[in-house]
């Protein structure tokens, strides 16, 4: 719980609490700027659901392929960096050997990751079927993105679309 605390902005520490009456277990989250600690009934849905993605990661039998579909929703655009970055080093951690797929609308998420790590899914109108290109194989996004353009602002102005 720790490890989850410190990636979270303004919690400190997370215990777990069992109330002696109803038996029912609770997390506890201790705030920067709380005096008492709180339950998750007194936290954002967005901080929320980053706890739940970062408690996810620690796993200790993780799947063989986690598939998360638009993280961003409800997400503070300034902690998708911070999933990004924990999903990465989930993937790549030699370890436990999961193959993440996370589906995006959003460019900020996007600014978190490289071009080799994008894939970019076109529906052709014809077929209905879909092509697929890494963002780091189409020349002008790398070389763009090697002179410091987000990967997200190039996505938002259709520089992953084909030309």
């Amino acid at each position: 719980m720790q490890r989850i605390a410190e990636k979270i902005p303004d919690i400190q520490k997370i215990e777990t609490h069992t109330d002696p009456i109803s038996r029912n277990l609770y997390l506890l989250f201790h705030g920067t700027a709380f005096t008492e600690p709180f339950t998750h009934y007194q936290m954002s849905d967005g901080t929320l659901k980053l706890f739940a993605y970062l408690l996810l990661l620690e796993d200790p039998e993780p799947p063989p392929l986690l598939s998360i579909e638009e993280p961003e929703n409800g997400l503070y655009h300034k902690l998708l960096e911070v999933l990004a970055s924990e999903l990465r080093s989930y993937a790549t951690g030699g370890k436990r050997g999961t193959q993440v797929f996370v589906t995006t609308h959003q460019p900020y998420f996007l600014d978190a990751l490289h071009p080799d790590e994008v894939w970019v899914l076109e529906k052709d109108p014809k077929t209905g079927f879909s092509k697929i290109t890494r963002a780091s194989e189409i020349p002008y996004v790398a070389n763009q993105v090697e002179e410091g353009q987000p990967l997200g602002s190039l996505w938002f102005s259709d520089y992953l679309e084909p030309r």
